[in-house]
């Protein structure tokens, strides 16, 4: 039986870089979400740079192999 009484997952600033790197490989923002158990709305927030703000760079210096910065 479901409870709806247990709050809804939160992203975390790793899952929004995830988000990113799977939305440029094609993935569609309702099958990410389902992923993580969110509403699409979420998965949205952070494609539109509404939330996680950062991860979109993120995801590219990932993409490109960068070193982080010490």
């Amino acid at each position: 039986m479901l409870n709806d009484n247990n709050p809804s997952y939160t992203l975390t600033h790793e899952d929004a870089v995830n988000i990113w790197l799977r939305h440029w490989r094609g993935e569609f923002q309702n099958r990410i979400a389902a992923s993580y158990d969110v509403n699409p709305g979420r998965v949205n927030e952070v494609l539109k740079e509404r939330k996680h703000i950062g991860s979109r760079a993120e995801a590219v210096r990932r993409l490109r192999g960068d070193r982080p910065a010490a």
